[in-house]
């Protein structure tokens, strides 16, 4: 059975879940980060270096890091038509959203949660939180203009594509109740909360 080294709150943890509940894979999760603590422990950076989450484990000590990258290699690992294009350009397609969400958004988004979520009202800035919803909404904007010409990120199918973005389209909602008509983004949105494994491990888990 495989193991996840993360908090179920972390977004890059949830990233990690999602796939391993699309694929339907047998695994422990174990509590680590955040108010769990232990990451920067010893034992936990033979692990990983970097002291973050998630990690994978599996049953023969394979370790691989790096939330993306842990998507990836569980969906090539067990075949999962679900959640990994067979087509190399739906596949390259998938893996660009996957990048894009590390560089574009979520460094967008990071200032309105981190403002919003985990610092007191009378320490938040402001400016920092609205600077962070409008490039979060212009982000956004991007998806749900791609929304406009396929079902999904990638093309016609779910995968692996739609997860971090997923992701972060969750705290989006959450976080920024004034947002502009994103009819594609609404519809993407709708189908991609409607699957169980975003229930389970994205929709269920409060923004902490």
């Amino acid at each position: 059975m495989i193991k996840i080294w993360g908090r179920k709150t972390s977004s890059n943890v949830q990233k990690a879940m999602w796939a391993v509940g699309e694929i339907g894979l047998p695994h422990e999760r174990i509590d680590i980060g955040g108010p769990f603590g232990k990451n920067h422990e010893p034992a936990y950076l033979a692990m990983n270096p970097n002291g973050l989450v998630p990690t994978l484990e599996e049953e023969d000590g394979f370790l691989l890091w790096e939330s993306n990258s842990v998507v990836r290699y569980l969906a090539a690992k067990h075949r999962s038509g679900v959640l990994e294009p067979a087509d190399p350009r739906a596949r390259a397609r998938a893996s660009q959203w996957m990048d894009w969400q590390l560089s574009v958004c979520g460094p967008a988004i990071m200032p309105v949660f981190w403002g919003l979520i985990r610092t007191p009202p009378e320490k938040r800035d402001h400016a920092a939180i609205e600077a962070g919803k409008k490039a979060t909404t212009a982000a956004m904007v991007m998806v749900d203009e791609q929304l406009g010409k396929t079902a999904y990120l990638a093309g016609d199918g779910f995968s692996y594509g739609d997860i971090p973005v997923g992701v972060m389209a969750y705290r989006y909602r959450q976080l920024v109740p004034d947002r502009p008509p994103l009819s594609n983004f609404e519809r993407w949105y709708a189908a991609i909360s409607a699957r169980q494994a975003f229930k389970d491990h994205v929709g269920a888990v409060p923004l902490t």
